[in-house]
């Protein structure tokens, strides 16, 4: 039986072990997963655009499971009150093709995501961070800002969106976290006080989100809102001056902020996450390098998530089950599941000989 996760199950899981032990129990999993980079099958996800919109597959291959998501991006969505990103994932064993688990990955994805930016700052950001800022105050906003206090225990959070209402909706529900809230009336205001910055904007193309006239020496930026051909976030002059990480470069180099750079792309990145994770390479030299991740997220994540949560859902035994491969006594009788006809089981001898009569009999022969 295929085990099934639907929006309820997640929510349920979350809050038997809170927030913060969730986030940072996914993100050992997560970093687990990029340390072993090179024994997974990978490739850049697939695109289709449609409709003023994209659909996209996202597959990758371990030793022991496969997994892959659904997801899309429909920023025209918010017009008809559904989510921009919508998603639904699998997770299968590489020994037998299983089927294990089909999982809901909206809220998954959003909190890969943030999983994922607390992944890179914590192996970029400086030392003594007292206070993050967010721009972009949209579906992801809340998830990034609760994952990277769940680690680094900030005490200020500065945000700004050119939306009012998506600025009420994050104060609301935000208030009470154990940190201070202050808005701000710019980007650049969120800059002035911020040392991990994330921009998580929802442009349709490219625009200037942040330049490079805002940043301070020794910050890192995490910019998860560019992720797919020219719709990037970043002043391109900020590109050649930090020191940037990507999670996997043919990929990101169509999709993220250095699509920008063209054919100095590949010399101007320091580093993959995982490298840096295995300490194969680094990016920041000193504390006042800037530092960036250009993400645009990557099938391992999903992967990582889905591996996490189906651990979980076994574990807390919060899960639906329904049988999408089918139980069968013969496991080469396949017929058998629809046959409406009661007849003798012949069995796997195959010497025997037989025919079939006019009437539908079996007879040995």
């Amino acid at each position: 039986m295929t085990k099934i996760l639907c929006t309820k199950n997640v929510k349920t899981i979350i809050q038997q072990l809170g927030f913060k032990p969730f986030i940072l129990g996914f993100l050992n999993y997560l970093e687990a997963d990029f340390k072993n980079w090179s024994e997974f099958d990978k490739t850049p996800r697939i695109p289709f655009y449609k409709n003023q919109g994209v659909m996209e597959l996202m597959p990758v291959c371990g030793n022991e499971l496969f997994a892959f998501k659904y997801v899309n991006g429909h920023p025209n969505n918010t017009l008809i009150n559904k989510p921009t990103v919508l998603g639904v994932g699998m997770l299968c064993d590489t020994k037998t093709g299983e089927p294990l688990l089909i999982s809901e990955m909206t809220l998954l994805t959003a909190l890969r995501t943030a999983g994922t930016s607390l992944l890179a700052s914590k192996y970029l950001a400086g030392e003594d961070i007292s206070a993050f800022g967010i721009i972009g105050n949209g579906s992801q906003s809340e998830f990034q800002t609760l994952a990277h206090q769940a680690y680094f225990g900030f005490k200020k959070v500065y945000f700004f969106d050119k939306d009012d209402q998506a600025m009420k909706k994050f104060a609301t529900n935000l208030t009470n976290q154990g940190f201070e809230l202050i808005p701000c009336q710019s980007a650049q205001e969120v800059c002035q006080h911020s040392q991990i910055i994330t921009t998580a904007t929802a442009c349709s193309q490219s625009q200037e989100v942040l330049k490079l006239a805002y940043l301070k020496p020794g910050q890192h930026l995490n910019c998860i809102g560019g992720d797919s051909p020219n719709k990037t976030e970043l002043d391109p002059k900020i590109l050649t001056s930090t020191k940037i990480v990507v999670e996997y470069f043919e990929q990101t180099k169509h999709e993220g902020e250095i699509q920008n750079l063209g054919n100095k792309a590949k010399s101007r990145v320091n580093c993959e996450l995982w490298e840096l994770i295995n300490k194969t390479k680094t990016a920041r030299l000193n504390q006042d390098d800037i530092t960036l991740f250009d993400s645009v997220g990557f099938a391992l994540e999903d992967y990582s998530i889905l591996r996490y949560i189906y651990n979980l859902a076994l574990e807390l035994n919060i899960f639906n089950e329904l049988e999408l491969t089918p139980d069968l006594d013969d496991c080469k009788n396949l017929y058998s599941k629809i046959n409406t006809k009661t007849t003798a089981y012949i069995g796997h001898d195959h010497t025997s000989r037989f025919t079939t009569n006019i009437n539908g009999q079996i007879k040995l022969r």
